[in-house]
């Protein structure tokens, strides 16, 4: 990843990318880049029945895992169809089995390889920017695209440098840290750059502190990249890389990859280390120091998930709460990120320190997350160390694990800095690497390759199916809340949530045909236009005379002019701009 003699000074971003693309569409609009990696972790039956039917045989990608999106099931329930892993492994991709972990510290921990770029329809993969990995969430149109040639088109990525200094304090962890980012109003900073240019912003970790992180801390902070609006996250790739991969048994994947001296990010932040201290996420969204809340009672608490929290966090957990009891109040919840890290809890004894104080440990599904499975409590507060899901709404207030301990050993919320005294951990080295729930492709036992995997009936009523094109005038209902449409609709998103919510939700239902909001992350915009859904900017003004309505017409698209389109929301015309540029406006055809 050497810059060429005369060539400008680069940031990771910039190198990644350059050293994948092969040309260029337009000005610069889209640049056409090779893929290392594919990760389905949404609905990745679906996606692998539509490739199918358009006639994939074998994935033109090094590496394609499918994630199982649940694990727990009951009596009665609609099963995914029993020809999916054969299927999966057929085309040639990993598969995932339930119980493995959630994707984004599964991935991280068996294929993060410094360097690549990974295309995914889980934006909360930017995790794999801890080992220098560049994460692209993308539509299912790029998905396709890059599991059948390889290569897909991407907009150029905007940087923001986040400059790391000094050393976190006793008992304040990077979960920390991640929050201070949003206090600190480095969302505002994104969308800014984004609206701007035109494109997806990648944060990019250094200054002197950056390089005494281990990977697994570098993965927390990348994780709060996608609930900041940006695309992704990136670390530099040293001798901490060399160390986690060497632990991972998966040397030969270290490659050194760090940004040229003197590469001009478009902003830079400062974070001192020192100064970080306790943090929440309020229900609100705002953060505030976990003092202002202390005495609020803690009914429930979910340690794990799928970010926010490292191995070392877990074990801290665990020897703070070491001969504790759960008061009778609480609800102590456990879900180990991966299979790797239950199997190190479970060798050091963590695990049975956890069981002890009155936990409950719960299978790796995404309905966790979501609050779908173990909803938080009506009354009472409830704690969290991942982020929560888009399509969950309010699921209570995210903490570091040292906080979420103190609020087990005491019942209430409150600085952990309250304990007596720091603990001491050395995190294990040697690392179970044991993929016995990772099916690879063509190790499958008993798969035969000569047998042809029939796609289920699901995928050949998938036609009928999709959404209609854009041809004609069309009239949709307008949503103003989180509620999933039963009809061609679009949807008033007025916050970064919102907006994170419609377009996951666009992923899976074909009523939701428009996003209207005061800003929508370049990266996001592709994701919608692969969907067929249009991704529409209005101002203030758009907005308000929206949210009195209760349809608007959008008219057809020879009356899209440059970009600007003119809705009519009852007998009132109101502009508004579309955001997809060159040839994301054709996929809006070919969706």
């Amino acid at each position: 990843m050497r810059a060429k003699a005369g060539d400008p000074p680069r940031t990771m971003t910039q190198k990644i990318l350059a050293a994948h693309s092969e040309e260029v569409l337009g000005a610069a609009d889209l640049v056409r880049v090779k893929v290392d990696q594919v990760v389905l972790a949404r609905e990745p039956q679906r996606l692998l029945d539509r490739a199918v039917d358009d006639g994939l045989r074998k994935v033109a990608v090094e590496v394609a895992v499918a994630y199982p999106q649940r694990c727990v099931g009951w009596r009665g329930a609609t099963a995914e169809s029993e020809s999916f892993p054969a299927q999966a492994l057929e085309l040639g991709l990993h598969v995932a089995r339930a119980g493995i972990g959630f994707a984004p510290a599964v991935h991280l921990e068996r294929f993060g390889s410094p360097a690549r770029l990974v295309l995914t329809d889980e934006p909360r993969l930017a995790t794999v920017g801890g080992a220098a990995m560049l994460s692209v969430p993308a539509s299912p149109t790029q998905l396709l695209e890059a599991l059948s040639t390889g290569f897909t088109w991407l907009r150029p990525a905007r940087s923001v440098q986040v400059m790391l200094t000094g050393r976190l304090r006793p008992f304040v962890c990077f979960r920390d840290v991640a929050l201070e980012l949003t206090r600190r109003g480095l969302a505002e900073t994104i969308q800014r750059i984004d609206a701007e240019h035109h494109a997806p912003v990648v944060l990019e970790f250094a200054g002197p502190s950056a390089r005494l992180l281990s990977v697994a801390e570098r993965a927390v902070l990348c994780a709060a990249a996608p609930r900041l609006g940006a695309a992704g996250a990136l670390f530099a790739s040293d001798e901490k890389t060399e160390v986690f991969l060497r632990d991972q048994r998966r040397s030969k994947a270290h490659r050194v990859a760090s940004p040229d001296p003197g590469a001009p990010a478009d902003d830079v932040i400062t974070i001192d280390l020192a100064a970080v201290e306790p943090l929440v996420l309020d229900g609100s969204g705002r953060v505030r120091p976990v003092r202002e809340l202390a005495g609020e009672r803690v009914r429930q608490v979910l340690l794990g998930g799928d970010s926010g929290v490292s191995l070392r966090d877990l074990l801290a957990a665990a020897a703070l709460l070491k001969s504790k009891r759960v008061p009778a109040h609480l609800d102590f919840l456990l879900a180990p990120p991966s299979r790797q890290s239950l199997d190190v809890l479970a060798r050091t004894e963590a695990l049975v320190d956890l069981i002890a104080t009155g936990a409950r440990l719960l299978e790796p599904d995404s309905r966790v997350l979501t609050g779908e499975l173990y909803p938080p409590p009506s009354e009472g507060v409830a704690l969290r160390t991942c982020d929560p899901d888009p399509a969950g709404g309010d699921v209570g207030y995210v903490v570091s694990a040292e906080t979420l301990a103190y609020a087990v050993a005491t019942g209430e919320l409150g600085d952990p800095r309250s304990f007596k005294r720091p603990v001491r951990l050395t995190v294990p080295r040697n690392l179970p690497t044991d993929d016995v729930l990772l099916v690879r492709k063509g190790r499958a036992k008993g798969a035969s390759s000569k047998k042809k995997v029939e796609p289920p009936v699901s995928s050949r009523r998938r036609a009928a199916e999709a959404p209609p094109s854009w041809q004609a005038e069309t009239s949709l209902s307008l949503l103003a809340d989180r509620q999933p449409p039963s009809e061609p609709s679009a949807v008033l998103a007025t916050t970064l949530a919102d907006v994170q919510w419609a377009a996951q939700e666009a992923g899976s239902s074909g009523s939701l045909r428009a996003i209207i909001a005061p800003h929508i992350p370049s990266a996001t915009v592709c994701m919608l236009t692969g969907l067929g859904v249009l991704a529409l900017r209005a101002d203030e003004a758009a907005l308000e005379a929206l949210g009195s309505q209760r349809s608007v017409t959008i008219p057809a698209p020879s009356g899209w002019s440059d970009g600007e389109i003119q809705l009519l929301a009852g007998a009132h015309p109101v502009r508004v701009t579309w955001l997809a540029r060159g040839l994301e406006r054709d996929w809006i055809a070919n969706a």
